[in-house]
């Protein structure tokens, strides 16, 4: 079992036994509220929640539908734009091909290292720290909560562009920016945080969290049908203006790619599964990578099919319709995003308020001060990054190359190829290690690669903003 009085790892040569903090915020032990909470991107088990011999009910179906409603998220409304415009119909199918296989691949060395060494570690930190030691339970914390930062910035990014497109159905003049949506969407945020103190209060939200993202799923994929059987030939060419160009675009687009199927959460959900935990994982997993894509294929080959190169960043952008139809979408995507943010944003805020020793009820008078200097704090700098710098495939990639490379494929290699080396053959070896190298590789060039790309959106971006100066004049 797992102890309940601390957070710190503790050295027992090189071994971790790890002790987590009862967290100042309860959290429900109904199943049905449990299920539909880790059916919308559950992720509380990163925010030091003991769940060890506590929540060990769910079946391989349970769990598959979770990782399931991950990779559909709002971000399938992007992959048109970010995944296929770049890499085109050979290079962007291909490509999710082989992220899929890959992607599950990755997921199943991590899930078969579950119960490593007789336990079942809950958490990702957890196992890295009782393979490696007290330095790696520490940086893949690190990892975890900067991919979860990149993730919340995707969604005000996703959040705005779906209020800008509601906005625009009903004002042609134009005169609000992408930044302004951000920053509303930044604000409706803050105060779904303050007035959402303890995760059991989501309850509702994540019923309707579901229908708001079959409402924007089956939208897309009906308009953009729609769209392309009434559309002239579309232009399905990729854009590069140099040969440094479309090798930057390629591993730009190769980190969008494993930012699409990954969380790094893989742990955490799998500390739901009923036993016998590694067997049941892997059905979930096999369920994930097989009918869960669907969706997400649906919508990301149609939305390019529809409009080929000029598919826009956000798809319902690119759609044609009945105005109410488009409206009712918009509206969908940006109040899903608010969700599944506060979602993703849920272990920052469960570390501060157990940090901070914030501890009764909701309602108190400082407790709710403190939500709303802490939160609030939160939310506004990754609102104010979020519209500085409004470049959505910029920041998949980038999520991609400095979190999910490392974390899901180096991370997850490198850990089996140490726990199971005496049981590894030379040539098993060899194939871990030449992944670690491969995906290392891949990580310092896509990180190179978006800042490239990023200072080069900033230029544009710039240059636009002169234009409307001297327009002004």
């Amino acid at each position: 079992m797992v102890a309940d009085n601390g957070d710190e790892p503790d050295d027992d040569n090189n071994k971790l036994t790890l002790h987590v903090p009862e967290t100042s915020h309860q959290i429900s032990t109904d199943l049905n509220t449990f299920t539909y909470f880790f059916s919308n991107y559950v992720v509380f088990a990163a925010a030091n929640v003991d769940l060890f011999g506590v929540f060990h009910y769910d079946s391989w179906f349970q769990a598959g539908f979770v990782l399931t409603t991950g990779i559909n998220s709002v971000f399938v409304l992007g992959y048109s734009g970010t995944i296929m415009v770049p890499l085109g119909w050979v290079g962007g199918v291909v490509g999710l091909l082989l992220a899929t296989a890959i992607s599950l691949y990755a997921n199943m060395l991590v899930a078969k290292l579950h119960e490593f060494d007789g336990k079942r570690h809950i958490r990702y930190r957890d196992l890295a720290g009782q393979i490696y030691g007290r330095e790696a339970y520490y940086i893949t914390w690190a990892l975890q909560y900067v991919n979860l930062f990149m993730i919340n910035i995707g969604y005000l990014i996703l959040g705005g562009s779906a209020l800008k497109a509601f906005y625009v159905l009903f004002n042609e003049e134009h005169t609000l920016k992408l930044p302004h949506f951000i920053a509303i969407e930044g604000v409706v945020c803050i105060l779904f945080a303050i007035s959402t103190p303890h995760l059991s209060s989501l309850r509702i939200w994540l019923g309707c969290s579901t229908v708001l993202s079959l409402i924007y799923i089956i939208v897309a994929c009906v308009l953009a049908t729609k769209d392309g059987l009434n559309a002239p030939p579309r232009d399905y060419t990729i854009h590069w203006t140099s040969t440094t160009s479309r090798i930057f675009s390629t591993i730009g687009a190769s980190a969008n790619l494993v930012f699409a199927f990954n969380t790094g959460m893989l742990p955490e959900i799998q500390a739901t599964v009923r036993q016998p935990a590694v067997k049941n994982m892997l059905k979930a997993l096999y369920f994930q990578f097989s009918v869960g894509v669907v969706p997400m294929y649906a919508v990301t080959f149609i939305g390019y099919w529809a409009y080929g190169s000029s598919t826009a960043t956000y798809l319902l952008n690119s759609a044609t319709g009945p105005l109410w139809v488009k409206a009712s979408a918009n509206i969908s995507a940006f109040l899903q995003s608010v969700i599944a943010l506060h979602i993703f944003a849920s272990p920052a805020y469960e570390y501060l308020d157990t940090k901070f020793g914030i501890t009764g009820s909701a309602l108190k008078l400082k407790n709710i001060a403190f939500r709303i200097l802490a939160r609030g704090s939160y939310l506004t700098i990754s609102t104010l990054v979020s519209a500085m710098l409004p470049f959505l495939g910029d920041f998949e990639s980038l999520t991609g190359a400095l979190s999910t490379f490392p974390l899901t494929f180096i991370l997850a290699n490198h850990m089996f190829l140490v726990a199971k080396k005496n049981k590894l053959s030379s040539l098993q070896q060899s194939w871990h290690w030449l992944n670690v190298g491969f995906f290392a590789l891949m990580s310092v060039a896509a990180t190179v690669t978006d800042e490239d790309e990023g200072v080069a959106d900033i230029e544009i971006t710039n240059s636009g903003l002169l234009r409307d100066v001297h327009a002004l004049r």
